[in-house]
């Protein structure tokens, strides 16, 4: 389960807003986190605390295939978007890094900066508890739910290959 404060942003979310081009070069995560949302939302780094939620418009995380755009989210202190519908690449992206995303465009069109969220990601069950409503996006196959407990795809094969 996973509860936070709502960040609320738009359709068409794009990489180069989530990460700038210009910061790629970073190899320290926590600067390179310190850069997260800055085009978009220039008080985002400032205002996460660990545990957070990011609702978000369609088309969430397009662009470039750039990985730095899902893991930074993570480093940021991010546990879950909630979006009207992801990139293809995002979507695959944010998965193999463990972080959980859920697609369900009635939470994220009635979500608000600020609201407090829970997310059960195994049901698919999000509380938007601020606004006392229940919505229900569709949940992933055990496999990817997982992976995404085991904080990513390489921590899961290398946890299924200790098992066999």
């Amino acid at each position: 389960m996973i509860k936070g404060r709502a960040f609320k942003y738009g359709d068409n979310v794009d990489t180069d807003v989530i990460i700038p081009a210009r910061y790629l070069n970073i190899t320290d995560k926590a600067e390179l986190a310190s850069h997260c949302m800055e085009d978009i939302d220039c008080d985002f780094v400032k205002a996460v605390k660990p545990g957070d939620i990011i609702a978000a418009g369609k088309n969430f995380g397009c662009g470039s295939s750039r990985e730095h755009a899902p893991l930074v989210i993570k480093l940021s202190g991010i546990k879950c978007i909630i979006a009207e519908s992801f990139a293809r690449i995002f979507f695959r992206n944010a998965i193999n890094i463990g972080l959980p995303i859920l697609e369900c465009a009635a939470a994220a069109k009635d979500m608000e900066k600020g609201d407090l969220v829970e997310a059960d990601i195994k049901t698919g069950r999000i509380t938007n508890i601020t606004k006392g409503r229940t919505y229900q996006a569709e949940s992933f196959p055990e496999f990817m739910r997982e992976i995404m407990k085991a904080e990513g795809l390489i921590n899961y094969v290398r946890k299924r290959g200790k098992g066999l």
